[in-house]
């Protein structure tokens, strides 16, 4: 039988903050008080601080997890809780990232946390063909260095969009993703950048919901499943093959388990703590119910060897990859979230631009984008003819002149490519209905950068493309250009 360690252990996340490797998430918060029942702040703060005595003193939690903010706010208050970490998320709507509005955002949670400073604050953005979320990230870099901001996290970002920011210079100390046994998109390309860019990697769901337990093995697929998280992650056992592939992973998590005289949660968050890039896993908490303390500190007491990972590579190769990147779940098909499609909540979110009338057509729309180039030139970002959308070569650029992704023509690619995917939805069209692309390269060098972000869009559209190396493009820093033609079967609305 192995031992459990007396405590967690601990690593740097960023220079000066210093964690538990094992975070305690409080999104059940929001599960517990569903029914509109708050949790007592008192008796939550409580509990928390039990936590964080026996070592696990660094909890994770958001703006939207019911009074999870309020709760810790109690226990910061305390005595109890000097050297508690708390991490929270802000997760504003798209719009106007304004200064006003970012500092809004962030106090609320300050006042709520009774805090003068938030050790990590994590950003999530919805859809990055909302361009306001690069304002955000501009604003919470100056918060850092204002002080009100610790370091400065993500949460749920893909690759494409954190090499956009590190190209711009914002410093991200994190990025917090899904990881489990079941979901491995983050081994991938996102810790390759994270690796080389030293940005830590703070993992969630390496439970699956509670699925990766003994209490599931050999048992009959539930007919239907209560609490959001099991909802959620229900999607995720179907996405990955089903119940028989979820079978699969559990009895080689069994097995190692027995060998190290650990469970299966034991053994499917030491993977997930053994990857790379990984500083740590959030482990949800029911405060005053239950906990598994005792349980998570066997995790620092054994390690897995390569018959291990031999063994569980032998599981993985029976299910089948959680499609996309890390974060897709929220923002594509298939929506991997407890509430499941979000196609709904992303439709009814406003065009980036608003679409105009040409003026002595009725037929015939345009959006601009808000380039001081547009009007002065004499020419629109994108025109809808009929069921014809033409977008203009379009760069880098944000608002009336800002250079987004630095020297990194794929960075580059990636801003161009939400801006394009914006403005043909302002004329009701999708990037599904994309047939051709051209692409123009300052250097041919970047043809591989740039055509792996195409890809990335483009991977399952397949539109007619085609790309050149020209002698120079207008302004300076610009290393790639891109246009557009769509062809849309229904006809705008308005």
């Amino acid at each position: 039988m192995t031992a459990g360690a007396a405590r967690p252990e601990r690593t740097l996340l960023a220079p000066g903050l210093e964690i538990s490797r094992i975070v305690t998430g409080l999104w059940q918060v929001a599960d517990m008080e569903r029914g509109g029942t708050l949790l007592d702040p008192v008796k939550g703060a409580a509990a928390m601080a039990d936590y964080a005595a026996a070592g696990f003193d660094t909890f994770d939690m958001a703006d939207h997890y019911g009074s999870a903010e309020v709760i810790t706010g109690e226990l910061l208050s305390q005595p109890a809780g000097r050297g508690v970490r708390a991490f929270t998320k802000w997760c504003p709507p798209p719009g106007p990232m304004t200064a006003a509005a970012v500092r809004e955002g962030v106090q609320r949670s300050l006042d709520r946390l009774r805090s003068s400073r938030i050790e990590l604050l994590q950003f999530h953005w919805w859809t990055f063909e909302h361009p306001d979320w690069i304002d955000a990230m501009t604003e919470l870099a100056r918060l850092r260095e204002e002080g009100l901001i610790g370091h400065i996290g993500l949460t749920n970002f893909d690759t494409a969009h954190l090499r956009v920011l590190l190209a711009q210079g914002i410093p991200v100390a994190s990025n917090q993703v899904c990881l489990s046994l079941l979901d491995r998109r983050a081994t991938e390309e996102m810790s390759a950048l994270c690796l080389e860019r030293g940005v830590r990697l703070m993992a969630y769901g390496t439970l699956g919901g509670g699925f990766l337990s003994e209490r599931w093995l050999g048992a009959d697929e539930p007919a239907e499943v209560g609490d959001w998280s099991k909802m959620k992650y229900r999607r995720f056992i179907d996405a990955v093959g089903g119940w028989a592939a979820l079978q699969g992973v559990l009895r080689a998590a069994a097995d190692i388990g027995r060998k190290h005289g650990v469970s299966i949660a034991n053994v499917a968050t030491r993977w997930v703590l053994e990857q790379p890039a990984v500083a740590a896993v959030i482990v949800g908490a029911r405060l005053g119910e239950r906990e598994h303390r005792s349980d998570n500190l066997k995790l620092f007491a054994f390690t897995l060897d390569e018959a291990d990972r031999a063994r569980l590579a032998e599981a993985f190769a029976a299910t089948r990859r959680i499609p996309g990147d890390c974060g897709d779940e929220y923002r594509r098909p298939p929506f991997l979230t407890a509430s499941g499609d979000l196609s709904h909540h992303l439709d009814a979110l406003p065009p980036v631009w608003p679409k105009q009338r040409v003026p002595g057509h009725t037929d015939r729309w345009r959006v601009d984008s808000g380039s001081v180039w547009e009007p002065l030139a004499g020419y629109s970002r994108a025109v809808r003819v009929g069921d014809r959308i033409l977008v203009s070569g379009t760069t880098a650029t944000h608002g009336s002149g800002q250079l987004v992704g630095g020297d990194d023509a794929g960075a580059q690619a990636v801003w161009i490519l939400d801006k394009i995917a914006a403005s043909v939805a302002a004329l009701g069209g999708r990037l599904e209905d994309v047939v051709r692309t051209r692409v123009y390269l300052r250097d041919v060098a970047d043809w591989q950068a740039v055509s792996g972000v195409h890809g990335r869009y483009f991977g399952e559209i397949r539109p007619a493309n085609t790309l050149l190396q020209v002698g120079a493009l207008v302004g300076g820093g610009y290393k790639v250009e891109i246009e557009a033609e769509a062809v849309v079967g229904r006809p705008p609305s308005g």
